[in-house]
């Protein structure tokens, strides 16, 4: 009767994979790489994208720049019975906030929230930068394509919004251009902080910061590579957490980094033929990105980008010097590689946007036992659960098990001692929430 009822749950696990095997691999296809070389070449067109320069004109600078995104995500909406609230969110900052604010300037973000059906207030976000730069970061009049560096994240999170729009997720799916980034992050601080202030429940923010570059400045070339950022724990996490991860561990288990791994492993799921590159740093060695200010408030958040960065190419001065073309300009780009990295993002939004919530709880029990113990409080919505473990030199989860609709399930033969543990929630078609590693601990 036990091995007819472990065949039963197979077989529903089955069957709800191919059910959402089949969206998810629709969403791959309908990613056009001929509608991100169109977005991309027209905000090249825009001469310069520099959060302070011109907001007047109808042809140049971040104004024109912006309206057009917020054009493009209203015609969206339209398509869709308006199934998009586009807005911009700005906030102003001052002269002299930093070296590179020489001037009073309005950080505007431009954002469009498709609502969940079911969980309206929880939320899973695309970003790219609006803005761009040349060599003089406070050089705001001067041509600054910035075709890579980001009209491609930017143009990524335009086509997967088309995309997306297209169907119906239980949880809302947020698409926002952020400006600001090259002088300080402004934008995205700006944000996470409004989301903080209007208490919006972030899932986590998928940053996408150069994804159009196959080329590296160590000759290299790849269209497969791409690397995933996370941070290992998040900054806000409290003196106790701190002290418990000495005994337990954790120390690489972060939201972020669970976003992360779910990220890794849809991609290899669905498009095998990607390189998926874990990361276990914040971001490039020294510098920043758009997804760290929501870190700072607690939020999930990771960074996406090509593997193999090319930096004639980022924050130049269009030129020629020794024979090298400086630049970040349209034909650097490859824009079928750029639409691969949006579709890795889409279909990662779906997933996520598709799932129930991740158990709030789970507890972990075992200790000087033979076996692992694991129970977890339900999630709405959760037809039944998932565990892994993974050995503790592991970047990924390296083993599951679909255990049904329950909240309490024993390892039998594996020690608590050898492995890292987590659950995650299943939907009745088969999305999962991202893992959730133990944060309480029972003895029996």
């Amino acid at each position: 009767m036990k091995h007819l009822f472990f065949s039963l749950l197979c077989l529903i696990a089955f069957s709800s994979f191919a059910q959402s095997s089949g969206e998810i691999y629709n969403i791959i296809d309908a990613v056009s790489a001929d509608r991100i070389e169109a977005d991309i070449t027209t905000l090249v067109g825009f001469g310069t994208r520099h959060t302070l320069s011109d907001t007047t004109s109808a042809t140049r600078g971040i104004g024109a720049a912006r309206r057009w995104i917020k054009s493009e995500l209203e015609k969206i909406s339209s398509q869709c019975d308006n199934c998009l609230d586009v807005f911009y969110q700005k906030e102003l900052v001052k002269k002299g906030e930093n070296q590179r604010i020489v001037k009073d300037v309005m950080v505007v973000n431009v954002v469009a929230v498709q609502k969940g059906t079911k969980y309206p207030n929880r939320y899973i976000i695309m970003s790219g930068d609006i803005d761009s730069r040349v060599s003089d970061p406070t050089n705001f009049t001067d041509d600054s394509p910035g075709a890579n560096d980001n009209a491609s994240g930017m143009a990524g999170t335009i086509e997967a919004a088309r995309v997306l729009s297209k169907y119906k997720f239980e949880n809302s799916v947020i698409y926002v251009g952020l400006s600001g980034e090259e002088q300080g992050l402004f934008g995205g601080k700006s944000l996470a902080a409004y989301a903080k202030e209007k208490g919006w429940d972030i899932i986590g923010v998928l940053n996408n910061d150069m994804i159009g570059n196959i080329k590296g400045v160590d000759g290299v070339v790849s269209n497969r590579d791409f690397r995933i950022f996370s941070e290992p724990v998040p900054p806000t996490e409290t003196e106790r957490q701190r002290r418990s991860r000495r005994f337990y561990g954790g120390e690489v288990d972060g939201i972020s980094r669970q976003l992360a791994r779910y990220v890794h492993k849809t991609t290899k799921t669905y498009m095998p033929e990607m390189n998926p590159m874990m990361i276990y740093r914040l971001d490039r060695f020294g510098r920043g990105g758009h997804h760290r200010p929501f870190n700072d408030q607690g939020y999930a958040g990771i960074r996406i980008m090509e593997a193999h960065e090319n930096y004639t190419q980022q924050h130049q001065d269009i030129r020629v010097e020794d024979g090298i073309a400086y630049g970040d300009v349209l034909e650097h780009v490859n824009f079928d590689y750029a639409a691969k990295l949006t579709a890795v993002n889409a279909i990662n939004l779906a997933s996520i946007a598709w799932a129930p919530p991740s158990p709030a709880e789970v507890q972990i029990g075992g200790i000087v036992e033979p076996s692992a113990i694991l129970k977890w409080s339900r999630s709405d919505g959760a037809a039944g659960y998932k565990v892994y473990w993974r050995d503790t030199t592991s970047p990924i989860w390296d083993h599951s098990r679909f255990v049904g609709d329950v909240t309490e399930f024993t390892l039998e033969g594996i020690v608590i001692d050898n492995y890292f543990f987590g659950v995650s929630a299943v939907s009745e078609d088969g999305f999962e929430s991202p893992v959730v590693f133990p944060n309480a601990i029972f003895r029996n």
